[in-house]
């Protein structure tokens, strides 16, 4: 009957991989990444009087110039579309019923993009410019920003000859945070593309599965799926005829809702989705990398910067300073894990069943062995989501607890264990899912008639770098006003040195402040600090100085600089180099925490956030921890600068003898009153989280409510700690910070009623890829929740009743059986 049926199933995902497509869509795919990275850089296009005027400039003079184009070639080569009105046209055409309609109102045809080539290819705009300028001679081809916002644009707009019905405004508003969702790396690999290309085409089947059985449902997809879908969209001629051909009509994409709590269209949605998903097609639906990552991030500015420098990463440094700390690349991936059912058990087996999950040789991210249910035997669905490096195996072991009237809880038995190399799909990368039956070896006692399987799911990320993290642990006893504490286990140097330690506990550096022996024969002069450093290899150099207007650092190459405090600009001080990094209080951006925590929380932390031309608007590099000393860094060549940097931050900080530490406090809250007032709001617990919170309970390494941990040496129950972040779902997790790279940690444990989302939990990194750490597991018996976190520490365990849709959109088709969604 079980072979019946999987034979089943594997005929519908072939009958779906047989859907035709006629665009390319893994290359629309990247093209569409690589736009909207374009846009992001220019985020006034986002709103106010550049969106305004963008929208103007679109009914005014793209649709008619694409009109005539389509018409009769105006250039040989292709017409390239100006950036603001290519944004304008695909938040249009994202919405493919309204956009044919309006073209055919407008133009009486679509408007399709054949012929037409974004500004963001490199193609040569010469032509188009010159078509522009003829028949547009009072208007620039690129726009003008600041006419943007001198000029108010209503009365023209209002005087149209030809405007489009669709309320474009809201349009961009809901499409804009769409590009944080799918910024991760990952995104953009080749095998990542292909396989979405393949549950777009899954996602097209089963809408059309509903429509012969007359059934309604408000399809969701993942991001994956979305990405996909959006790119298809994007070509509208093409998208009308390939969906006329499968479902008989064009299938809407409906990007209106936005309510994720429980028993809402997304979460009913999302769940049905996922239920039918894999009904049908015997896989799983969630997908590493794919799930909702959390609210965007709070910007650090409004105001855009371009320096002429380039990013930091692509400056090597030419004095030597670069050389003196070596710490090891490491890389991650993040790991979804479902079992989903057993066979095969000895005969008289009684007793609850799990698998204990864990590395078969433990690694920076993933040390810990934990427990999951499975799906079959408990009826509710648990995913694990965490983090490890892609290499070595994955070990499993089907447990038993037997049932007892006494208070004292047995021990569990190990039926059976079973290895999953990661080496296989990974070294080099060839799949990132899959769900099969694994046989396990029987362990003494334990054989049965025949092989005892188990079903197992799950899914990676294309292999990331990692976060470097480094700790700085101080040498002399520990005293209550250090903002430095010194760590357990570790080795200890002379007298007032900090030994700067990698993860593994290897030594990089040692630091020493003191002050200046030149200076001080000097009579009436403030003694001169210094920062002295020690490398690895007994060589002694002096890295930082204090001079009369501030620090320098690494020979001149940066100078530190304090500024007073304001409520316009909320940065605590500033790197000054070839490059501009600002440093401000608390963390922001990637590494901005996904729930509630205390206004003292923050203080403990400083955001070094780089500016320049890829990054206007910040990209966070480094978080300093200035109470625990750990130091998370994205760059290699930013190592030494910002180990320097936070040991003479937290040595302002120890002293309070610079009036940064009065402008530390008075930024964070003038920070916290500019986000409340700026047009992105600040990123709170009912933002993040997917579905309504009854009960939160943070781990601290001890057991809380019946929830244990696995030690290593032992089998008793698991407490859900894990790592991670990034993309994927889970819900609120208690964390230290977070980065686009990797870290190391321990995660959270999510438990709804929704089905098995997936999330990312804290490490010491998130954000962008990564995070670290044991892992995080969802809980849940219908659809997918998701949520974003990151940070180091233990997490936290949250149990909820629903469960919040990934992201991914959805809309009716126009009556019938066949419903879509989307959700941004």
């Amino acid at each position: 009957m079980d072979m019946q049926i999987e034979l089943e199933r594997e005929s519908e995902w072939a009958e779906a991989q047989k859907i035709e497509i006629s665009v390319d869509l893994v290359a629309a795919a990247k093209q569409q990444l690589n736009f909207l990275a374009a846009v992001d850089r220019n985020r006034v296009l986002y709103d106010g009087p550049a969106l305004q005027r963008a929208i103007y400039r679109y009914n005014a003079f793209w649709l008619p110039l694409l009109a005539k184009h389509s018409e009769s070639h105006l250039v040989e080569g292709p017409l390239v579309v100006p950036l603001d009105c290519e944004w304008i046209w695909h938040c249009h055409r994202l919405n493919p019923i309204q956009y044919k309609s309006d073209c055919e109102d407008l133009y009486g045809r679509i408007l399709d993009n054949s012929n037409v080539v974004s500004s963001t290819q490199g193609a040569c705009s010469r032509q188009t410019e010159e078509i522009w300028r003829k028949l547009y001679p009072e208007e620039h081809y690129e726009l003008d920003f600041a006419a943007a916002f001198e000029e108010d644009i209503s009365e023209k707009m209002l005087g149209l000859e030809k405007s489009t019905a669709y309320d474009l405004v809201s349009a961009v508003k809901r499409q804009s945070p769409f590009f944080y969702q799918v910024s991760m790396p990952h995104m953009s690999h080749a095998l990542f593309l292909v396989e979405a290309l393949a549950r777009y085409k899954g996602f097209l089947h089963l809408i059309r599965r509903n429509k012969e059985k007359s059934m309604r449902r408000f399809c969701v997809p993942t991001y994956d799926i979305d990405l996909m879908w959006h790119s298809h969209q994007l070509h509208p001629v093409s998208y009308c005829e390939d969906l006329i051909r499968v479902h008989g009509k064009v299938l809407e994409h409906d990007d209106m809702d936005s309510d994720r709590s429980e028993g809402q269209k997304l979460d009913v949605g999302f769940s049905g989705t996922t239920n039918q998903w894999e009904e049908t097609f015997g896989k799983r639906y969630w997908r590493a990398g794919a799930m909702y990552r959390g609210a965007t991030p709070s910007p650090v500015t409004h105001v855009p910067f371009s320096p002429k420098s380039k990013k930091i990463k692509d400056l090597l440094s030419s004095d030597g300073y670069q050389n003196i700390v070596h710490v090891p690349d490491v890389k991650f991936v993040e790991v979804l894990l479902e079992f989903v059912g057993v066979r095969g058990l000895p005969e008289g087996h009684k007793g609850r069943l799990s698998v204990l999950f864990s590395k078969s040789q433990p690694d920076l991210f993933f040390n810990a062995k934990q427990r999951l249910s499975i799906w079959s035997e408990s009826g509710e669905k648990m995913v694990a989501s965490f983090n490890c490096e892609p290499k070595g195996e994955l070990l499993f072991e089907l447990v038993s607890y037997c049932p007892s009237t006494l208070p004292i809880k047995r021990t569990p038995r190990v039926l059976g264990s079973v290895s999953l190399s990661l080496q296989e799909y990974l070294v080099p990368v060839s799949k990132l899912s899959d769900e099969k039956w694994l046989e396990l070896v029987p362990s003494s006692g334990y054989a049965s008639s025949e092989s005892m399987c188990l079903r197992v799911g799950f899914s990676f990320t294309v292999p990331n770098p990692a976060l470097y993290v480094l700790h700085m642990v101080r040498s002399r006893p520990f005293i209550k006003s250090s903002c430095l504490f010194p760590l357990p286990g570790r080795v200890q140097h002379a007298k007032s040195w900090t030994s700067v330690m990698n993860d593994d506990g290897t030594e990089v550096i040692t630091l020493q402040m003191r002050s200046s022996k030149k200076e001080k024969m000097k009579d009436n002069f403030t003694p001169r600090k210094e920062v002295i450093g020690i490398t690895a290899s007994g060589e002694t150099r002096t890295l930082a100085e204090f001079m009369e207007n501030g620090w320098s650092l690494l020979g001149s190459r940066w100078s530190l600089q304090f500024q007073k405090s304001s409520r316009e600009n909320s940065h605590l001080c500033m790197l000054i180099g070839d490059r501009v990094v600002n440093i401000f209080p608390g963390r922001k951006l990637c590494y901005e925490p996904k729930h509630h925590e205390t206004q003292k929380k923050e203080r403990d932390f400083v955001t070094a956030v780089e500016f320049s031309a890829d990054s206007p608007y910040g990209e966070a590099v480094a978080l300093i921890n200035l109470k625990s000393g750990m130091v998370k860094i994205k760059e290699e060549p930013l190592l030494l600068t910002m180990v320097v940097l936070a040991f003479v931050l937290s040595d302002i900080m120890e002293n309070k003898g610079f009036e940064g530490v009065a402008a530390m406090e008075d930024n964070v809250e003038a920070d916290n009153s500019i986000k409340k007032e700026s047009r992105f709001p600040a990123v709170d617990k009912e933002s993040v989280t997917a579905l309504p919170v009854e009960s939160q309970i943070e781990l601290n390494g001890d057991a809380v409510k019946g929830i244990e941990e696995v030690p290593s040496n032992s089998l008793s129950t698991a407490s859900g700690c894990g790592s991670g972040c990034g993309s994927g779902c889970g819900n609120m997790v208690k964390s230290d910070g977070c980065g686009s790279g990797g870290g190391r940690g321990f995660g959270n444990m999510v438990k709804s009623s929704g089905c098995g989302g997936c999330g990312a939990g804290c490490g010491s990194g998130c954000g962008g890829g990564c995070g670290g750490g044991c892992g995080s597991m969802v809980k849940s018996t219908g659809c997918g929740g998701c949520g974003g976190g990151c940070g180091d520490g233990c997490g936290n365990m949250v149990k909820s009743s629903g469960c919040g849709g990934c992201g991914g959109g959805c809309g009716g088709c126009g009556g019938g059986a066949m419903v879509a969604g989307s959700r941004r």
